[in-house]
């Protein structure tokens, strides 16, 4: 299936995503997504555009009071604070183009403090609308899909699980939390058996497990939409559609660890791994499970 596309834009003015041709002719007419590359949050100055038209700057103390803007401290640098938040509504900004709020806001990204970045950009909309490759053809744009790879695993020990018992029963089925352990070990392609002279991984499938001749893992690697994610997990509810063998299938998608935000507008930090993800569970009978997973420096999903 399509997955993309997405675009690479290099050196972009933070500007250039507040005029209000920009805003006119994307962030209104579907969901715009932009998030700052090659940026780590903990230390650099990050940007995201959210599909609802806020943009949100993760500034360092310096770079924040030159811009001279309003915002509030990140909620992640105890008492000396180090990064500040600003939240700016687009949408907002659109229907008061004269107003002396955003001449400042203009003028402090165009003149005060310029702030250029690479951008990961994207746009989900329906009709034929102008292309983001011909807008920002006075920067350096490149088109990208997402990347797509295939392995199959043979002789895989998988937990059985019934989905009525999110917690799982004794020697009758594994909890939601060993599922989701047992899908990192399977994603890093760690040994599964916990054999005395394996120095990697000291883990083992949890039980009770089933062996299962073929499993079929297949990772999509990208800047990829929640609309295309949708898309995704509609395809898999079908997958039982005609009887299968199989009792299960899972998706799981993992968020952008230097990401200004996780869920929502909730501020992310990454503390040790910033890790944000979800993970859907979807079983032979249509019940589904879905897990939300965030590092410490995270508020919990909604």
């Amino acid at each position: 299936m399509e997955t993309g596309p997405y675009y690479f834009v290099k050196n972009l003015p933070v500007h250039e995503l507040i005029t209000h041709e920009f805003i006119n002719t994307f962030v209104k007419k579907g969901s715009c997504y932009a998030l700052t590359y090659n940026t780590n949050i903990d230390e650099d100055n990050t940007v995201a555009l959210l599909p609802n038209g806020k943009l949100i700057l993760s500034l360092d103390k310096d770079t924040y009071e030159e811009t001279g803007l309003q915002g509030h401290p990140s909620q992640y640098f105890g008492r000396k604070i180090m990064k500040f938040i600003i939240s700016i509504d687009l949408m907002d900004l659109s229907f008061k183009p004269d107003s002396k709020k955003y001449q400042r806001i203009s003028w402090s990204f165009k003149e005060k403090k310029p702030l250029k970045f690479d951008f990961l950009v994207a746009w989900h909309h329906t009709g034929v609308e102008e292309s983001m490759m011909s807008y920002f053809s006075n920067y350096q744009i490149q088109e990208h899909q997402p990347k797509i790879a295939v392995r199959t695993v043979a002789d895989l020990h998988c937990p059985v699980l019934q989905s009525s018992e999110l917690r799982g029963k004794p020697e009758v089925s594994c909890s939601a939390g060993e599922l989701l352990d047992w899908l990192g070990a399977v994603f890093c392609n760690a040994e599964l058996n916990n054999e005395p002279n394996n120095f990697i991984s000291t883990y083992c499938c949890p039980q009770p497990s089933t062996v299962v001749a073929k499993a079929y893992l297949c990772t999509i690697t990208g800047f990829i939409l929640p609309e295309k994610i949708c898309l995704l997990l509609e395809q898999l509810c079908h997958y039982f559609d005609e009887p299968k063998l199989a009792p299960w299938v899972t998706l799981s998608v993992q968020g952008f660890a230097d990401s200004p935000v996780s869920w929502r507008e909730n501020e992310h930090g990454f503390r040790k791994g910033g890790e944000h993800l979800y993970n859907f569970v979807i079983f032979n009978n249509q019940d589904y499970w879905l897990q939300m997973a965030v590092g410490a420096n995270d508020d919990c999903p909604p």
